[in-house]
């Protein structure tokens, strides 16, 4: 079988891979960079993607919680006491099954969250400005895809 242009399936999929392994490096090199300008450096990356969780859900139980990010409960818990201990989060009983535990962000857990997001965005801004307005759309397109990728 041959592609446009004369592509075999060979060369597509050796030029799918290479794709792949270029992707995956840049992603992670981007991500450590952005990693790098947190705010707060003491808290670990569990933590700080609880708290997300958490300002994107709401309060939600321990059990949810530890599913939505998919560690097991124990170590949820672990994340929740450590953020707790720090006042940036808060365990309540769950109103309607007393058995249960709801977590949630304080202010000071959601302003940390802010500051971090801001902090990182702000970096992320700057370094895009240096880009060519093609190469900016270029990134506006494979973001969706990006996306799309990071749900499958």
């Amino acid at each position: 079988m041959t592609y446009a242009k004369g592509m075999t399936a060979a060369t597509k999929a050796r030029s799918q891979a290479e794709l792949a392994s270029v992707l995956r490096v840049a992603v992670m090199r981007l991500a450590r960079r952005l990693r790098s300008e947190r705010e707060d450096d003491s808290l670990t990356l569990n933590q700080l993607s609880a708290m997300g969780t958490l300002a994107g859900h709401g309060q939600v139980t321990l059990g949810d919680l530890a599913a939505a990010e998919m560690v097991q409960p124990p170590s949820m818990t672990r994340i929740v006491t450590n953020l707790e201990e720090r006042g940036l989060v808060i365990r309540e009983p769950d109103p309607g099954d007393r058995r249960l535990v709801l977590v949630r962000l304080t202010d000071a857990g959601a302003e940390l969250l802010a500051a971090n997001r801001r902090r990182r965005d702000a970096w992320l801004n700057r370094q895009l400005r240096e880009l060519t307005p093609d190469e900016r759309e270029a990134l506006r397109r494979a973001a969706v895809v990006l996306e799309k990728l990071a749900r499958s």
